[in-house]
């Protein structure tokens, strides 16, 4: 038999106690998170809009890969503790992690987060508790409160303390709707998530969690719920400050990388070995620069800056410049590689790495997707063969491309005449290095550099 577990609120006073919890979103942070949940004890219910991901969650088979989640998900799945379903149910909290991409001019897609306020705005009964996980530009967790409660008039759902404490949460309210509503507030709180790709399972729990709630009780309750699986610091404060300080996390990196990528364009003009530099200047106690590469890419660090700059676009001038010089990096190497074959009238290329990074598969917003796009685009008489050990089809970008192809790391390189790394994955750490010789060799991670002795 099957039990599940129920968490008393951290106050008496903070509402009922939450056993049902809906994860709205089955992505790569939604499913890993419903996980955790369910095997904390809590029932769990994944709500996601799309019926093949419903189904396969279903049936313990996660759409994409991710350390330790195929076991876990299959074990709650079995258990009992984990369900999916398409529909929004009626649960005791409600956690949604939906996308939040860039729409034109780089502004927040605030589509999916209205949609999920609007899918649980019918069912909620009052006293639940809404949390937004999904990395939101500031404001966006009042925004999604504010919505509730003009779909729901007959809840409370407090913007501030004030509310929180009676007040009105409109200036239309009533007092005596405002009296009925005492005690079954909803509150709606911000906590973002902060996972690394291909070490979710692991850092969901291990992780400190920034909570922070439009009202202290919505913190509160929301500090409860993570702490059923958390073993990280739960660290509190107000939805916007929570919301600001998981966007400047990844600008921080963003910045970073983008001195780092500046650099080395500076270094090949002085011809210096960039990596080489940064080790030398990194060997300062005070001085850590990221390594360059061909671009930022994922769902975090190439988009979250963005947000502040779209709240704040006159003040951004440094975050918005480490955008660019980002962003701007898939064309260096898109150049260097036309250097490395003019003159060759069909040459054959070798891609290695279309993932955004080293190890997973996720391709979402890849810089070594643009550059084989890119590249297709043109010099329309190459070959070009992709090597990514972690996909087993060509991408819908690329598959329409009758000259790009996938194949094995080694075959790619033995048929090409000019290699160009992209993604440093395992595979391409552990090639030898004597399959490269007589080829010419575009290494955008500094994997295969000679290090001088």
């Amino acid at each position: 038999m099957t039990t599940t577990r129920t968490l008393a609120p951290a106050d008496p006073s903070d509402g009922a106690p939450i056993s049902t919890v809906a994860v709205v979103g089955l992505g790569y942070i939604g499913l890993p998170t419903a996980a955790a949940l369910s095997s904390a004890g809590l029932r769990v219910i994944g709500v996601d809009t799309s019926a093949s991901r419903v189904e396969a969650v279903g049936r313990g088979e996660p759409p994409f890969v991710e350390e330790g989640l195929k076991q876990a998900v299959a074990e709650q799945i079995m258990r009992g503790r984990l369900t999916t379903q398409r529909t929004m149910p009626r649960a005791d909290a409600y956690v949604v992690a939906v996308p939040t991409p860039l729409a034109a001019g780089h502004r927040a897609d605030l589509g999916s987060v209205d949609a999920a306020g609007a899918a649980i705005a019918p069912v909620l009964a009052g006293g639940e508790l809404i949390i937004l996980e999904s990395t939101s530009p500031p404001g966006t967790t009042a925004r999604l409160a504010r919505a509730i409660q003009a779909a729901r008039p007959d809840l409370a759902v407090p913007l501030t303390e004030q509310d929180d404490a009676g007040g009105a949460t409109t200036r239309a309210t009533p007092p005596a709707a405002r009296a009925r509503r005492a005690g079954a507030a909803v509150d709606v709180v911000h906590c973002p998530e902060r996972v690394l790709p291909g070490r979710a399972m692991a850092e969901i729990v291990e992780n400190d969690r920034i909570i922070g709630g439009l009202t202290a009780r919505g913190a509160r309750r929301a500090m409860s719920l993570y702490a059923a699986f958390s073993t990280g610091e739960l660290l509190l404060t107000d939805a916007r400050t929570a919301e600001l300080a998981k966007l400047a996390e990844n600008a921080y990196r963003d910045v970073n990388i983008a001195f780092a990528n500046e650099l080395a364009a500076i270094c090949a003009d002085q011809g210096v070995d960039p990596w080489e530099l940064i080790e030398l200047a990194n060997r300062h106690p005070r001085v850590s620069i990221l390594d360059p590469g061909p671009g930022v890419g994922g769902h975090c660090i190439a988009v979250d800056p963005w947000f502040i700059v779209e709240a704040a676009p006159k003040r951004a001038r440094l975050i918005r410049a480490a955008r660019e010089v980002n962003d701007a990096a898939p064309g260096r190497v898109v150049e260097q590689v036309l250097g490395a074959v003019r003159g060759q009238a069909a040459p054959t290329i070798a891609a290695l790495g279309l993932a955004f990074k080293a190890d997973v598969d996720d391709l979402r917003g890849s810089p070594a997707l643009a550059i084989v796009e890119a590249l297709a685009r043109a010099l329309p008489r190459a070959r070009i063969i992709v090597a990514e050990p972690h996909i087993e089809a060509l991408p819908e970008s690329l598959s329409g491309w009758p000259k790009v192809s996938l194949a094995p790391i080694e075959d790619a390189v033995a048929q090409a005449s000019t290699v160009v790394l992209l993604v440093d994955h395992r595979e391409m750490r552990d090639l030898d290095h004597a399959t490269l010789a007589g080829r010419a060799v575009i290494d955008t991670r500094g994997l295969w550099r000679q290090r001088r002795p």
